[in-house]
C-alpha cells in the first residue's frame, strides 16, 4: 500500500462545448483540465469532479474516454495517463424539514464507481430536478430517500460541507444527522468538514465519532483545487480504494487531514447582514451586538456550540491528525509567475509543500519564500503565530467558499 493526495470535491464550471454547468465556478473549469491540473501541477492522485450527471458533461467524460489517454477500471473510476483516479460524482440539494418544522435544504456528494452508474443516476434524477444539466440543483426529495437512489446506482452519499450556515444538515436543517437519515444513518460513512470547520470543532458532537472527517477544497477555479485535501493509505487508485479508505478497512484509511486554518474561513463565524461584518461576542452569538438586528447569518463555530453535546473535543483513537496547511497561492509574496518556476524545476504543488528542502525552494525563490513553505509545512499553525497573525489580519482575507 502506498500514500495518496485525494480532493473529493472540485467542480465544472462548463462543459467543453461551453455549456454552463456550475454558474459561479471558471469558464476553465472543464472535465479534461481537472484533469490535467490534478497530474501536471497539483499532484492529486485522486479527484472527485461532483457535477457529472450532467448530460452536457457525460458528453465530455465519453470523448475524454476516446483520446487514448484515459480509460475505467474495473475497481471504479477513471484513470488518466496511470497518475489519476477521477471519481464520478454528483452534488444534489435536497429538502429537510428542520428541527422548526421549516423547510431547509443541504448539499450531499454522491459518488460512482463507473460512467454506466452514473448515467443511470441522472436519468432518475432528471424526475426530481427541473434541470438536470445544471450543478447543485434542488431535488424534490429527502436525502433520506435520496440515499436510495445513490445506492440503487452502486454509489456512495456523503455530507457536504456539513456545518455551513447555508445548503447543509447541521448548518440550517438539524442538530443531529440521526435525525435526518434515521435507521439509514449507518450508510454515512464520512462528512466533509468545510473550510469554516475543523476535526477539532466537529470532535464535539459525539455521533460523528464513528465518521470520517474529508478536508475537499470545492474548487469553483482550478488554482483553488487542493486548497484542502486528504491523505489516504490505499493499494491502488480506484473508487473501490476510496471506498476502504473512507470505511477504514483492510488497512486502508485517511492518514491526515490537510486543510486551512477555520478562522480564515468566510462563514467561520456570525455575520451580521445589516452592519454587513462579523459579529463580536463570546459564542454563540444569536444577534448583532451593535444594532441587535437577529438579521445574521450563523458562523460555524457559534452552531457548533449551540448543537454540540460534549463540554470539550474528545476525537476517537484512530481519528487522523487535521494540519494547518496553506496552498501555494496563499504563502505571503509568491505570485503565479514563481509558482509556475517552481512547478517546472520540481514538479508538483504536493512535491513542493511536502517533499523539497528549503535550500532546493530557497534555490528557485528566495529565503524568505522558502522558509514559509517550510514553515507551514513543518505543522505549525498559522493562526497563532504572530507571523501569520499579521499576515492574514483582517476580514479582507476570509476565505470565500464552504
Amino acid at each position: 500500500m502506498y500514500e495518496v493526495f485525494a480532493d473529493m470535491h472540485v467542480h465544472i464550471g462548463r462543459s467543453k462545448s461551453n455549456k454552463p454547468i456550475k454558474i459561479t465556478a471558471a469558464r476553465s473549469l472543464n472535465f479534461e483540465n481537472i484533469a490535467k491540473e490534478c497530474v501536471e501541477r497539483k499532484g492529486i492522485s485522486v479527484v472527485g469532479i461532483i457535477d457529472c450527471a450532467s448530460p452536457y458533461v457525460i458528453e465530455d467524460i465519453e470523448e475524454f474516454l476516446k483520446n487514448g489517454d484515459a480509460y475505467e477500471i474495473p475497481d471504479g473510476g477513471i484513470i488518466y495517463k496511470n497518475k489519476v483516479c477521477i471519481i464520478l460524482g454528483s452534488e444534489i440539494e435536497t429538502a429537510e424539514i428542520n428541527d422548526e418544522g421549516k423547510t431547509g435544504s443541504a448539499h450531499n456528494l454522491c459518488y460512482f464507481p463507473t460512467l454506466k452508474d452514473i448515467k443511470g443516476f441522472s436519468n432518475e434524477m432528471s424526475h426530481h430536478i427541473s434541470n438536470i444539466t445544471l450543478s447543485s440543483q434542488r431535488a424534490d426529495i429527502s436525502a433520506y430517500n435520496l440515499i436510495d437512489i445513490v445506492e440503487k446506482y452502486n454509489g456512495i452519499l456523503i455530507p457536504a460541507h456539513a456545518f455551513t450556515p447555508h445548503k447543509s444538515f447541521y448548518g440550517n436543517c438539524t442538530d443531529k444527522l440521526s435525525k435526518i437519515f434515521k435507521e439509514k444513518f449507518d450508510k454515512i460513512f464520512a462528512i466533509e468538514l468545510g473550510l469554516s470547520s475543523d476535526t477539532f470543532l466537529a470532535d464535539t458532537i459525539s455521533e460523528l465519532e464513528t465518521r470520517s472527517f474529508l478536508t475537499n477544497s470545492d474548487a469553483h477555479s482550478l488554482p483553488k483545487i487542493a486548497r484542502e485535501y486528504n491523505k489516504m493509505l490505499i493499494e491502488n487508485i480506484s473508487f473501490k480504494e476510496f471506498i476502504k479508505a473512507i470505511k477504514g478497512q483492510e488497512g486502508r484509511k485517511i492518514i491526515a487531514n490537510y486543510g486551512l486554518d477555520p478562522k480564515l474561513g468566510k462563514y467561520h463565524r456570525t455575520y451580521c447582514e445589516t452592519c454587513e461584518k462579523n459579529v463580536e461576542g463570546i459564542a454563540p452569538v444569536t444577534s448583532c451586538s451593535d444594532c441587535d438586528s437577529k438579521n445574521i447569518t450563523m458562523g460555524v463555530f457559534d452552531r457548533i456550540q449551540i448543537i454540540k453535546d460534549k463540554k470539550e473535543t474528545k476525537s476517537p483513537k484512530n481519528r487522523p491528525p487535521y494540519i494547518y496547511q496553506i496552498p501555494l497561492t496563499f504563502i505571503p509574496g509568491l505570485g503565479a509567475k514563481t509558482i509556475d518556476k517552481l512547478l517546472n524545476h520540481f514538479g508538483t504543488e504536493m512535491d513542493i509543500l511536502h517533499k523539497l528542502s528549503e535550500d532546493d525552494i530557497e534555490a528557485v525563490t528566495n529565503a524568505k519564500i522558502a522558509h514559509l513553505i517550510v514553515q507551514a509545512r513543518n505543522r505549525r499553525s498559522y493562526s497563532t503565530s504572530r507571523r501569520w497573525r499579521s499576515i492574514w489580519k483582517g476580514n479582507n482575507k476570509r476565505i470565500k467558499g464552504a
